[in-house]
């Protein structure tokens, strides 16, 4: 995916056949900071026209004041209507465009006119500090909140330069001083602060179109990502569902076998049906763990949720693992009272991560090995610890345990392989629940899982 480019308008008003993402976040950023500084301006303006009528006419400070009131009223309309759009097309980007450039105008218009009226009412070679004060003020204002659009400033700045050269044009033509009179050094300190208004305007300008381009590549690598997700997600449902049908012909036709119904197999093809019985059962636990992941990954993990007592949950799942710790010559204790350890959750889901910490306390174990379950209700909150005491896990998977398909580098023999799915797995479970899973473990030594739930109200 191309870098969206930031290019200046290149129509009259800047509006282009379509509009892009340095279109819409542009206008946004516009009417953001325009809106911020309502206040602000609001309380500058009354001030500057408030001195206006103390001092000189208060005629002219209530005209002004009220043109400044229509102006001010008329681009917050713009910028709120800006910031409630969901959507922008190309119609309403050029009609709020349109807007942008009229209230520019008539804003930059209406407080140069006010500071040339200023001018004016203080006469001829009096310095005018005030309104050139007010109208450098306005133009480093402009430059600094008003660059999202290169033609908006130079619209405002245009119109402000024009009021602030005249000034001291105006003085300098009527008065006609002599080069050595402070009337021509108002004029001259008038075009270096210019200078100083049309760099900081530019740098501005610039830098903000450097920090949209870093943002505009921020979000291609924000749609590069999602687009990796959708694809992993459309392979992982695809790969799933054509598995699923075949294996479960392939699992029913050898339950068939197995059952004896079409006879008693040989011994020696026994095992091997056996054998092909568990692999088929693991391509199956797989095919449904890639499942899960697409529909999580979709949004689509719906939670059936109900009072549970987990550590009655806590005994099924280690009836219900036994039989595999007794084949890889491991014990599983469990230490939960029953009807004490209230959550609030969907029990196959919770199941799901007992037996998946269970399974892998019990392969990572080493033979003769002891898994210990322990369930308690501290405060507010329910503890499920499942402790093993195999081969641990090595400094530095902290960040990738939780991983999809990282697997620990086990020398374990007794091809326990498994696909990496399982705390992963576990890990979304466990957050959907509003809970947390951590793990402490010692190289060589062993390893806890502790799972963290909020605590349901006691059952009646």
């Amino acid at each position: 995916m191309e870098m969206t480019k930031i290019v200046v308008p290149d129509t009259p008003l800047g509006l282009r056949a379509h509009v892009t993402w340095a279109d819409r976040h542009r206008l946004r950023d516009y009417a953001q900071i325009g809106q911020k500084l309502f206040i602000q301006r609001f309380v500058i303006y009354s001030a500057a026209i408030l001195l206006t009528g103390f001092y000189y006419d208060w005629g002219t400070a209530a005209f002004y004041f009220a043109a400044v009131i229509l102006c001010e009223l008329f681009d917050f309309k713009v910028f709120h209507s800006v910031l409630k759009r969901k959507s922008l097309t190309p119609r309403v980007f050029r009609k709020d465009m349109a807007q942008v450039y009229i209230g520019t105008f008539f804003s930059a218009l209406t407080i140069s006119m006010f500071c040339v009226s200023i001018a004016r009412l203080q006469g001829l070679g009096g310095g005018h500090f005030f309104p050139l004060f007010m109208l450098v003020s306005a133009s480093i204002f402009a430059a600094m909140n008003n660059h999202h659009f290169l033609l908006v400033l130079a619209l405002r700045l245009f119109i402000y330069v024009a009021a602030i050269l005249y000034i001291p044009i105006r003085d300098v033509v009527i008065v006609q001083p002599p080069l050595t009179s402070e009337i021509w050094m108002s004029l001259f300190t008038v075009l270096f602060v210019l200078g100083f208004i049309v760099e900081l305007a530019r740098n501005f300008l610039v830098g903000y179109s450097v920090q949209l381009a870093s943002r505009i590549e921020l979000e291609n690598e924000h749609k590069r990502a999602l687009s990796a997700i959708d694809a992993k997600t459309r392979f992982l449902a695809t790969v799933s569902h054509e598995l699923r049908t075949p294996l479960t012909s392939i699992k029913g036709a050898l339950d068939m076998i197995n059952s004896g119904v079409l006879g008693k197999p040989p011994d020696k093809m026994g095992r091997l049906l056996e054998m092909a019985g568990r692999n088929s059962d693991r391509l199956g636990d797989l095919v449904g763990d890639l499942l899960f992941l697409q529909s999580s990954d979709a949004g689509h993990m719906t939670l059936n949720k109900e009072r549970l007592d987990l550590g009655r949950l806590a005994h099924d799942a280690v009836e219900q693992t036994l039989p595999y710790a007794q084949r890889v010559n491991v014990t599983i204790r469990v230490d939960a009272t029953l009807d004490e350890h209230w959550i609030e959750g969907d029990k196959k889901r919770i199941e799901q991560v007992l037996l998946n910490l269970l399974s892998n306390a019990a392969k990572f174990s080493n033979a003769g090995g002891d898994v210990r379950v322990t369930v308690e209700t501290l405060d507010d909150e329910v503890y499920l610890r499942v402790r093993d005491e195999g081969i641990g896990i090595p400094k530095g998977t902290e960040t990738h345990i939780f991983e999809e398909f990282f697997q620990i580098d086990s020398q374990d023999d007794r091809q326990f392989e498994g696909s990496g799915l399982g705390l992963s797995i576990s890990k979304r479970i466990v957050e959907a629940h509003g809970g947390q899973i951590t793990y402490d473990s010692e190289l060589g030594v062993g390893t806890t899982f502790v799972v963290v739930f909020d605590a349901a109200e006691t059952a009646p």
